[in-house]
């Protein structure tokens, strides 16, 4: 019916005579009603060229109208949720995220259904089984016996962890552990490089492999308060360790500190730096934990994705002479040891900055000599920030437990 009005439309133009024309487009346009709500006067009057183009316009909305319907009409015949989904998965989206073991779980099922595409882009590819790479390109039939896949796209960093492969013999032996991505870079293909990102004392030992730090994690702790006091937004901060034992205790350190306090409270993250490898933060406190040997921070590759997860701010708490001695890590912690191996703050700073990077500090340099120091500070700064906003506003403030005692040697 719709097609109908607008073909007699034109032909009834198409005859009309040419000083009339302006004037017919305007009177004989059959949907004035449904666009009455649209800015008025719909036609402006001043070429035939304009208000023809004007018109052809509204006639394409309302097709596009009944082009959505004709989508949306699968959805009256199909009535499970199932259903409704596989039709988007087929038919309507563009970009589809999932992960290799959910593709090698689901493939009978995509195939079966008539799963499509042409491009596969493979994040973190390095840190794939080379047997699981190839499920995704598996997830469609081939057309006239020609395979649709058109581009490949991987993207990791073979310096970076390995897959994990818990069976020994097949991770040494069989050498399991080589990706199909780090294969192909040893081979030369071809490839990308960035060149840029967008982003202690002594350990207790439990028992092996589970490390702990009580200094190192206090002065983590204090070191975030100290960043949620200027603003900074939790969210925005991560703290990553190199040992689960070492998480354990900040996430005990920083419950005890400041999880009930409603003007701090948990930063975003709190975990080791094998699990947050392929995410990232603007800001990063990094633990290294030991303080007797580097541990299995040797492996290079754990120590390139602990320092390449901050965006904005990278604060690394160890003790440099353990770390800077390790050959494979001289060449990382020389580019670290430029930088000031002390803490610098600026108290008087705010969140945002609105220092310029690279610019000089204008503001007073504060330079923190250990945990105790640090702890001492926030402690201070923090009751007196409580006593400014209670000069400000009538309110009962949280009080902040002290800082700890530093131990005797």
């Amino acid at each position: 019916m719709v097609l109908a009005r607008w073909e007699e439309y034109l032909s009834k133009l198409r005859q009309s005579k040419e000083c009339d024309k302006l004037q017919k487009i305007k009177e004989l346009f059959p949907f004035n009603k449904f666009f009455e709500n649209a800015p008025q006067p719909l036609f402006k009057g001043s070429t035939y060229a304009e208000d023809i183009d004007i018109a052809e316009g509204c006639f394409r909305h309302i097709k596009k109208i009944f082009t959505q319907l004709e989508e949306f009409r699968a959805f009256e015949l199909l009535r499970s949720g199932t259903d409704r989904a596989e039709y988007l998965l087929i038919k309507e989206a563009k970009i589809i995220a999932m992960t290799c073991t959910h593709a090698a779980l689901k493939r009978r099922d995509l195939v079966a259904a008539g799963f499509k595409f042409d491009n596969i882009l493979m994040e973190e590819a390095a840190q794939i089984l080379e047997i699981e790479t190839f499920i995704p390109l598996l997830l469609q039939n081939p057309e006239d016996n020609i395979n649709r896949l058109k581009r490949w796209i991987m993207i990791g960093d073979h310096h970076q962890l390995p897959p994990v492969i818990k069976n020994m013999a097949f991770q040494k032996f069989s050498n399991m552990e080589q990706s199909l991505f780090t294969r192909l870079v040893r081979l030369g293909v071809p490839t990308v490089e960035l060149d840029a990102q967008g982003r202690a004392r002594e350990e207790s030992e439990p028992n092996p492999y589970f490390y702990q730090n009580l200094a190192e994690a206090e002065y983590v702790i204090a070191t975030f308060m100290y960043m949620r006091m200027l603003g900074y937004p939790a969210e925005k901060i991560s703290i990553l360790t190199t040992y689960n034992g070492q998480k354990h205790l900040i996430r005990d350190v920083c419950k005890q500190r400041c999880g009930t306090n409603p003007f701090i409270g948990f930063p975003h993250k709190i975990t080791t730096v094998d699990r947050y490898q392929g995410q990232q933060n603007d800001y990063i406190l990094l633990s290294l934990v030991r303080t007797k040997t580097v541990g299995h921070l040797r492996d290079v590759r754990r120590l390139i994705v602990a320092m390449s997860r901050a965006r904005l701010g990278l604060y690394t708490f160890a003790r440099v002479n353990l770390f800077s001695n390790c050959f494979e890590l001289t060449p990382a912690f020389n580019q670290l040891m430029t930088r000031p191996l002390q803490l610098h703050i600026v108290p008087t700073e705010s969140y945002p900055s609105v220092q310029k990077v690279g610019s000089a500090v204008k503001e007073p340099v504060m330079v923190i000599d250990d945990m105790a120091h640090m702890a001492q500070f926030v402690y201070d700064f923090y009751n007196q920030r409580i006593n400014t906003m209670m000069k400000q506003q009538d309110f009962t403030p949280q009080e902040l437990k002290g800082p700890p005692r530093q131990r005797k040697r």
